[in-house]
């Protein structure tokens, strides 16, 4: 993110009402649509949810049901039908019939395909021996592998339904059964562009097991226009219990035709295919032919070829399902980076921040000689009535010899009046129109009587060490400028100690990182210090980004000088208290970052100081504050798919040990900063909520700067809630008075 401390400045201008006549723009109100860009991350959510939600879908892990039944009475089946042959014609209601196989016919019926391992290695087998058979698909496996439904087809299989999501139709409605065939004929039609008459039941054996529960449903099938057929010959290859064994148990009496039962899916079925290669050729030596069903009962074939809206919805059904299945993959090689990246960043931030916490607090370190030379304190202020008393009398007990200049942006809430009634010495008032907090803090710069300069936010405090421990680096001449420590006074409520935990962790831990690798890559606005001279060298602060922080701070690594951070110098700031001045917030800071880091992305290819922070400085600024926390939230993505589809345990393992990494990273974030750890509790319930705030804002961010959308300053409202040094950090206090709002 860009620097935790800067404050917006509105424009001067207000954008154009459209749709309305000049004359008439102060006395109607204009509609204005909703930018797409806000509107965009919202529905990559909804299309990565829905992606997710199909992917479930078609592996089974929605709406299956594995139950196996106990058997039931037969006394309603009809006896015909138990003493008869394996197909059941229940096609005629009053008349149902139960056909045979005719002598030397085989019908070879694989279930539970296509396998993308398996199911080839059957068809080459039957291809080979030019046999035929028929494949009963499930519409799980035939969406997402239609390439292999259309081989059938095109090779002369037969393709018969095998349900969608291989339930056992004894527990299923009407209503169920009529979804799980028309599913399954959506895949085929999608898949090989037919529809099949041919059905099989799962968890289905001979006919002759039919039972009181079973053969309802077989009769509904069969009114549904489906002839059903079980099978008298089971090879029990899902056993898998051997080659010689499957052979024989395959083999049929004599001369007798048969319907053998195969799988070419549902686990290891290399035996499967090592017996074709051998019980092919052998009955076929003895006179066998392998037929399709249809062609050894002397039917019509049971394929139908598909045509107009029914083609084409099963087309995009199958389209749908592959791109999602890539974009899942897709997505669990980004959760495999992440996961990478996330114990990469919190090793690099734990044994870095260790490092410099180590350096800097050792009894004889010194960033050089003492400095105790006056500086000039820089107060941007814009409609800061609510906070500037407090803000300017925190800098009137500083421990350092400093000047203080408020420059009032063009407040029109008497900002700037407020702080001259004061009449406090060595306080400056700098009134000017609304330009912008750039402009402000370069008008102030031109005013400055000393060359380091203080810059901190009109809603902000200091305790009274903060401005002395702020400038101790710039006793050291390579130090172009300081960051401070950020802190959060307002984190009496939720969202409050939220923010409060992503200073300690996620700022100042990673500025202890920056600093020792030499690439700090944002002062933060509400406690930072610079070499006046440092800055004229580029021009001061540029309007050229919504980050100035993080565009000045760049130039200045780009130009030679050190950026390092000072922890002891600690500012109290007023952290957003809703979730849409929070989003407004980190949407500028996020839009910044992604300007600043665009603008000075020369220095990746240039020498000297600048080339090493483009080359260090660029890409992890680049990978940890843009790319990570767009990537981050697939952790929680994957929590609620793995909660809803499983494996439950083992993702709530994996997630809990994220969040114990991240809990310690945190717990050592507080304690270098001396923080109660009881902000932690709410630690589980940031990572679960604020971070997908955070992931929304940055998306919308990405979209923004693709578009080649442009973002306005904007005002956030302030309610004075940080106090004075003397209660620092400050809580509010309570009061009957009423304050003017900004």
């Amino acid at each position: 993110m860009a620097s935790h401390g800067r404050r917006a400045h509105r424009a001067h201008r207000a954008p154009r009402p459209t749709g309305a006549p000049r004359a008439a723009r102060g006395r109607r109100t204009v509609r204005r649509r909703i930018p797409m860009r806000y509107l965009l991350p919202s529905l990559f959510l909804v299309a990565l949810l829905a992606m997710l939600m199909l992917r479930g879908y078609v592996h089974s892990e929605i709406l299956a049901d594995h139950r196996v039944r106990p058997p039931a009475p037969i006394d309603k089946v009809p006896e015909h039908i138990l003493k008869g042959g394996p197909v059941i014609d229940a096609r005629d209601a009053k008349a149902p019939k139960a056909l045979s196989v005719p002598d030397r016919k085989l019908v070879l019926t694989f279930d539970d395909g296509p396998d993308p391992e398996w199911t080839p290695k059957v068809l080459d087998k039957l291809k080979q021996y030019d046999a035929h058979g028929v494949f009963f698909v499930t519409g799980t496996m035939a969406s997402r592998h239609p390439d292999l439904v259309e081989r059938m087809v095109a090779e002369g299989h037969e393709i018969g339904l095998h349900t969608f999501n291989h339930p056992d139709l004894s527990y299923q409605s009407t209503d169920r059964i009529d979804w799980e065939l028309s599913q399954n004929q959506l895949a085929i039609a999608g898949a090989a562009g037919i529809r099949t008459s041919l059905f099989r039941p799962p968890y289905s054996s001979f006919s002759d097991a039919l039972d009181n529960k079973s053969w309802p449903v077989t009769q509904y099938i069969g009114s549904r226009g489906y002839i059903t057929a079980f099978n008298n010959t089971d090879s029990e290859d899902w056993k898998r219990p051997g080659v010689e064994a499957i052979i024989k148990r395959a083999t049929p009496r004599g001369t007798d035709g048969s319907i053998v039962l195969m799988h070419d899916s549902g686990g290891d079925r290399s035996q499967t295919v090592a017996a074709l290669d051998r019980f092919l050729p052998t009955m076929q030596d003895r006179g066998y032919d392998f037929t399709n069903l249809t062609e050894a009962l002397g039917a019509p074939t049971a394929h139908t070829q598909v045509t107009g809206p029914e083609l084409w919805k099963g087309k995009a059904w199958v389209y749908a399902v592959a791109f999602s299945e890539k974009t899942t993959s897709v997505l669990v090689a980004g959760l495999a980076a992440i996961g990478v990246l996330v114990m990469l960043r919190f090793g690099m931030m734990l044994l870095l921040s260790f490092l410099h916490a180590r350096k800097v607090r050792k009894r004889d370190f010194s960033w050089g000689p003492e400095f105790t030379e006056p500086v000039s304190v820089l107060v941007p202020a814009y409609n800061e009535r609510e906070c500037i008393a407090n803000t300017v009398r925190s800098l009137m007990t500083s421990e350092h010899p400093i000047e203080i200049i408020v420059i009032d942006d063009g407040s029109t809430d008497g900002t700037a009046d407020i702080v001259e009634a004061m009449r406090l010495p060595n306080v400056r008032v700098v009134r000017q129109q609304n330009s912008g907090k750039p402009a402000a803090l370069n008008n102030g710069l031109a005013h400055a009587r000393y060359n380091i300069v203080v810059m901190m936010d009109g809603d902000t405090v200091f305790e009274p060490a903060t401005v002395r421990e702020l400038v101790q680096p710039f006793g050291d001449p390579r130090v172009g400028a300081v960051a401070g420590n950020a802190k959060v006074g307002n984190r009496d409520s939720l969202i409050g100690a939220w923010q409060h935990i992503e200073y300690v962790m996620g700022f100042n831990l990673d500025r202890r990182m920056y600093d020792l690798l030499g690439c700090m890559p944002t002062i933060p606005g509400a406690v930072g210090a610079f070499r006046a001279d440092a800055l004229q060298r580029f021009g001061g602060m540029s309007e050229d980004t919504l980050a100035e922080d993080t565009d000045v701070t760049m130039a200045l690594h780009r130009d030679g000088w050190r950026v390092v951070y000072a922890e002891k110098a600690r500012a109290w700031t007023e952290a957003p208290e809703s979730v849409q001045q929070l989003w407004s917030q980190r949407y500028r800071w996020s839009y910044g970052t992604m300007q600043a880091i665009w603008k000075h992305r020369r220095a990746v290819i240039e020498s000297g100081p600048s080339g090493r922070f483009g080359r260090v400085g660029l890409p992890l600024v680049s990978l940890f504050m843009v790319l990570f926390p767009l990537l981050a939230p697939l952790i929680d993505v994957f929590l609620l798919y793995g909660l809803v589809f499983g494996p439950t345990q083992k993702t709530v393992v994996a997630w809990l040990g994220v969040l114990a990494v991240q809990a310690v990273c945190a717990a050592y974030a507080f304690r270098l900063d001396r923080e109660k750890m009881t902000h932690l509790i709410s630690l589980p319930l940031q990572q679960i909520l604020y971070r997908q705030l955070m992931y929304v804002v940055l998306l919308q961010s990405w979209i923004t700067a693709l578009t080649g959308g442009r973002l306005r300053w904007q005002k956030l409202r302030r309610t004075g809630a940080v106090e004075a040094p003397g209660s620092i950090p400050g809580q509010r206090q309570r009061s009957n008075e009423k304050r003017p709002v900004a």
